[in-house]
């Protein structure tokens, strides 16, 4: 059975519970009644609030730490929370010029990624994630440039603008064949996935109608082989600003700031979570034990995600930070970190 909602309770349970949160979420801090009694907005005794406050942690929506008198809101209690009684702090008309300015102004796409994880960071004060596209890349422009010494750098440009440089060792006798396997992958692969070009330069060279020699056939697998080794080596997350995550509050926890960060090296588990919050039409948060990732280190995700200009979801942004975020600020925030971004990747793709 699920537990009572909030609607269940009195007023005055209501407005005691929402003054506490908020009072958390600001200053990371248990909450007392005399805190609470202090500025006499709810006019009420501390003993009224106290008890009041008791209630609130019988039902499993307050907690009262051991070295504190005060209370903190539980997950439920944040979820309770953030679901129905947030007062939602939509940007300025300064922050969207910012963060529209910001994505707009970065470059191709693997910079447009970069900067936005960065910007996230900077917007809510946590950690930044950005999930790189899952849509495969599609090539635009191959070039291989003698090096000299039986060495060549193979620059391979996608669609997207995203570049990419790498070394290839030449046989003896393949110097020679550097323009030709340049200009076959442009004249005839240009345009498509990678598995699409291999898969086309093979049905030509079975069907005999390839003009590659053997040498500029094997320059041309080697020069794709590169690209798609390193496509299968880059990493699926961007994360910038885990230092955030090391603040004054949570020197006093540090065993669960060392979770948090182990947890953010695997990589592959966070962006298994953030993958759930792909098929959302709205930003969704996962808050602390919600999720089993970052059960252990009480932390909490707003994950939102992004189009490309067809309006298909390619990846997941978020932040990540304790429980305590400010979710009345960041959410808006990462929803409009999103659009934004879509609009940036539908210019850069198109």
């Amino acid at each position: 059975m699920s537990g009572p909602s909030i609607t269940e309770l009195t007023t005055r349970a209501r407005d005691i519970f929402q003054r506490v949160v908020e009072e958390y979420l600001e200053w990371g801090q248990p909450v007392g009644s005399k805190t609470l009694a202090s500025d006499g907005t709810l006019n009420l005794s501390p003993a009224s609030i106290r008890s009041v406050l008791a209630e609130l942690e019988g039902l499993g929506f307050l907690a009262a730490p051991h070295t504190s008198a005060g209370r903190m809101p539980t997950d439920a209690g944040l979820r309770i929370f953030v679901d129905g009684m947030m007062r939602v702090s939509e940007p300025s008309r300064e922050e969207r010029a910012q963060i529209e300015a910001r994505i707009a102004e970065s470059g191709p796409v693997e910079q447009a990624l970069q900067q936005t994880s960065a910007l996230l960071s900077e917007l809510s004060g946590a950690a930044g994630m950005v999930m790189v596209p899952t849509r495969e890349q599609r090539l635009a422009q191959f070039s291989l440039v003698d090096l000299g010494e039986g060495r060549a750098l193979a620059v391979l440009v996608g669609e997207d603008g995203g570049v990419e440089n790498r070394v290839v060792e030449l046989g003896s006798s393949q110097t020679a064949s550097l323009e030709a396997a340049s200009n076959y992958i442009n004249a005839r692969l240009a345009g498509r996935t990678l598995a699409e070009a291999s898969q086309a330069m093979r049905s030509e060279i079975k069907a005999g109608e390839s003009q590659l020699d053997a040498a500029s056939r094997d320059l041309v697998e080697r020069g794709l082989a590169v690209w798609s080794e390193d496509a299968n080596q880059r990493p699926v997350l961007i994360v910038r600003g885990a230092s955030n995550l090391i603040d004054e509050a949570a020197m006093d926890d540090i065993d669960r700031v060392r979770s948090l960060l182990d947890d953010l090296e695997d990589k592959q588990s966070v962006a298994a979570l953030l993958e759930s919050a792909r098929e959302s039409e709205a930003t969704r948060i996962f808050i602390g034990s919600e999720n089993r990732l970052f059960g252990l280190s009480g932390s909490s995700v707003i994950a939102s995600p992004y189009r490309d200009m067809e309006g298909r979801v390619v990846g997941v942004l978020g932040v990540i930070g304790p429980t305590r975020l400010n979710y009345a600020r960041v959410v808006p925030m990462v929803d409009l970190t999103a659009r934004s971004l879509s609009r940036s990747l539908g210019k850069l793709i198109a």
